[in-house]
């Protein structure tokens, strides 16, 4: 069965920088990985991919601020966020899939919020 576990969310001013972790089990197949985030009543929005060959893209609104990582070793993915702003204040969730040439994103987790407030 596969998870993904997020973690490392929070309240922090705006300006402060998190962390978040996304642990994978269950699935050694999953070539493309991903944080999304959805702040309430808007729709969820792509933040950043990675694949195996770590190859990455950003969302305009986070370039030059977040970075995402991977540890293949621990199957782990992460996203480094700085210089947050109250914008940003969201359900991040992390995403798994085989290809990043796929449409869909096969494999969610339950989520970790993040809070920046101004």
């Amino acid at each position: 069965q596969v998870q993904l576990v997020e973690s490392g969310g929070g309240s922090v001013q705006a300006g402060g920088a998190l962390r978040l972790s996304c642990a994978l089990s269950g699935d050694p197949y999953s070539r493309c990985m991903g944080w999304f985030r959805q702040a309430p009543m808007k729709e969820r929005e792509g933040v950043a991919t990675i694949d195996s060959d770590v190859r990455t893209s950003y969302a305009d609104s986070v370039k030059g601020r977040f970075i995402i990582s991977q540890d293949n070793a621990k199957s782990t993915l992460y996203l480094q966020m700085n210089s947050l702003k109250p914008e940003d204040t969201a359900m991040y969730y992390c995403a798994a899939k085989s290809s990043c040439d796929r449409r869909d994103f096969a494999y969610w987790g339950q989520g970790t919020q993040v809070t920046v407030s101004s």
